[in-house]
């Protein structure tokens, strides 16, 4: 179960609004100091997700979210008929 969700632990909000992201998340994602990171938000009306991106990865990302946009289309497409 490569690509399921994991817990890492917990972060604290330091003074300055910061994070330490968890060195097992740095290692496990291969993010190096420098690393360029999006911030997103999860689905409105839910629990609050917070994501984030790497930069390099941001294609790939929205590559997978316009296949399943695409599906929705097709599904919704064909229960209009």
């Amino acid at each position: 179960m490569k690509d399921s969700p994991r817990v890492y632990g917990t972060v604290t909000v330091g003074t300055k609004g910061q994070v330490v992201i968890p060195m097992k998340v740095r290692r496990t994602r291969k993010i190096e100091p420098g690393d360029k990171l999006i911030v997103m938000s999860g689905p409105p009306g839910r629990a609050e997700i917070i994501s984030f991106i790497p930069v390099r990865n941001i294609s790939q990302f929205l590559q997978h979210f316009e296949e399943g946009i695409s599906a929705l289309k097709k599904e919704l497409y064909r229960k209009g008929k």
